[in-house]
């Protein structure tokens, strides 16, 4: 099958499956869209939202879609890096034998992410980087395809650990959660209190996700695309040439190159998507707020003065 037959073939399936999980979840487009966006470019997602707004659920309908394996890790003060990866036992011939933990599955939901200590985020961080644990010095390959999508609290700060900007930064997207408006909550609270239960069918499988994002890298993009994607994480640079006034004043840290990097990435699928065969600067922009807002680092005038990280994206863009 050619390229552009490919991309027709993605643009009818995405059709699809967010018809599937419209069956389960009301409302959140935008969320539903950018999970999907960062499982086609195989980058992993942070959803942030008060409780209730079903953050688990999306993640859950969003597997069953794709035919993928699924587990979920609540995470706790007590958790420890071996309740995730696994661990080595004695069997009954003396012999060492690994049993595999729960990060061995395709899509990985991390609840409540930032209530493990450091130690056992760790853990997690060299699993979404390198695809692979270390168990007793030993490597072990996970799944393909893999994705963490956790999930955060934004409100409960009492005994929880900040994620560090670096494992942050090994989000490729921070996906923000709002309340429902009145009409998509009546229709919530319509679903979800009757006896009638939807079911799922599922889409896509794990070979054809594979495909799919192997067809996503090879979408061409024009070279001033790529400088715009440049540009913009640089201008998030306090000390960059290219920074306004308004990154001098408000922000300490800017986004690294990563942030580069999936900006065209999320460019590319999201002009697939769109059913265009290469991505423009408008494509940039629709993945520029999910991409930059959890990679630049506010200083305290900011804080002080109510400034909002989507408000320096809006000013950057």
């Amino acid at each position: 099958m050619s390229d552009v037959a490919k991309a027709k073939e993605l643009v009818v399936k995405y059709g699809q499956i967010k018809k599937e999980i419209a069956k389960i979840i009301v409302g959140q487009e935008a969320a539903i869209d950018h999970v999907l966006l960062s499982i086609l470019c195989g980058g992993h997602s942070l959803l942030i939202g008060v409780p209730g707004l079903a953050k688990t659920l999306l993640v859950q309908t969003v597997s069953d879609t794709l035919g993928l394996d699924f587990k979920r890790i609540q995470f706790t003060p007590d958790l420890m890096p071996s309740d995730i990866i696994g661990s080595e036992i004695l069997d009954e011939s003396n012999r060492f034998k690994f049993l595999k933990g729960p990060i061995f599955s395709n899509i990985i939901l991390a609840d409540e992410i930032n209530r493990t200590p450091p130690k056992t985020q760790a853990a997690l961080l060299e699993a979404m980087q390198e695809r692979s644990v270390t168990v007793a010095g030993h490597p072990h390959k996970l799944a393909a395809p893999f994705f963490v999508l956790a999930t955060q609290n934004p409100i409960e700060q009492e005994g929880t650990y900040p994620l560090p900007e670096a494992q942050l930064d090994r989000f490729m997207f921070s996906i923000h959660l709002n309340y429902p408006t009145f009409e998509e909550e009546v229709a919530v609270v319509k679903k979800t209190t009757g006896d009638t239960k939807e079911q799922v069918s599922t889409v896509f499988t794990a070979e054809d996700i594979l495909s799919y994002q192997h067809l996503i890298r090879r979408v061409p993009v024009a070279d001033n695309v790529i400088e715009y994607a440049v540009g913009l994480v640089s201008k998030t640079r306090p000390g960059s040439s290219l920074a306004p006034q308004i990154v001098k004043d408000y922000m300490d840290w800017g986004a690294g190159p990563r942030a580069s990097q999936n900006l065209i990435l999320g460019a590319k699928a999201h002009a697939i998507i769109k059913g265009k065969y290469s991505p423009d600067i408008e494509d940039v922009k629709a993945v520029a707020y999910a991409i930059l807002r959890h990679r630049i680092v506010k200083n305290y005038k900011a804080e002080a003065e109510g400034i909002s990280e989507e408000h320096l994206i809006d000013a950057l863009l």
